[in-house]
């Protein structure tokens, strides 16, 4: 189970190659959020790699991994798209898709085979990955006049958000982020800052 603030994923694309009696498994791992970006992606490879046998694939997205998908395109079912989700959710990683882009050589090699091949390349791809782990962020943005500068720079002393820009006028702003967990706590110091309007941004 993914705790409620923090995630794995992977932080770059990578490959791998897989090879058993003469098949090829072309395997691409890609960090994801949409899956706007996922049919982008497949479409990119089903382009340049025309002429394989067939394009498997599986992904998971959200902080939870709650959604997810395995593609078994025209391999047996369950051969392909399963075992490439299984490194997936073993490996405990969300926003990420695997691609395997298989080459045909000639030799069936039947359901297991087809079934390791499968998660062996998948999990080549994630090997090949760096995997960072990730904060599920909360935003606060807080306006506040200038005299106010003191209280609200000691909360953020305190408090450690990352700031994602500021403004510092008559009127000052200031938009910060910080880890779920500690959200409540950010924002109650937050508005008992006198004079300072605060607003969460998800």
């Amino acid at each position: 189970m993914i705790e409620s603030d923090v995630y794995r994923t992977i932080s770059t694309p990578s490959e791998a190659l897989f090879k058993d009696r003469s098949s090829r498994f072309l395997a691409f791992a890609y960090p994801v959020t949409t899956t706007e970006e996922i049919k982008e992606i497949l479409d990119g490879l089903h382009k340049k790699y025309y002429d394989a046998t067939h394009h498997c694939y599986a992904y998971r997205l959200g902080a939870d991994g709650a959604t997810f998908r395995a593609n078994d395109d025209g391999e047996p079912s369950g051969t392909a798209g399963r075992p490439i989700l299984g490194q997936i959710l073993s490996n405990n990683i969300t926003d990420c898709l695997i691609v395997v882009i298989r080459y045909f050589g000639g030799t069936k090699l039947g359901v297991p085979g087809l079934i390791n091949a499968y998660r062996e390349s998948a999990s080549a791809a994630i090997e090949a990955a760096e995997i960072e782990e990730r904060t599920v962020d909360v935003t606060f943005e807080i306006i506040f006049p200038y005299v106010c500068m003191n209280d609200v720079m000691k909360v953020i002393k305190d408090e450690k958000p990352r700031i994602i820009s500021q403004d510092f006028d008559n009127l000052c702003s200031i938009t910060m982020a910080i880890r779920n967990s500690r959200a409540d706590v950010l924002e109650d110091k937050l508005r008992k800052v006198e004079g300072a309007g605060v607003e969460k941004k998800g």
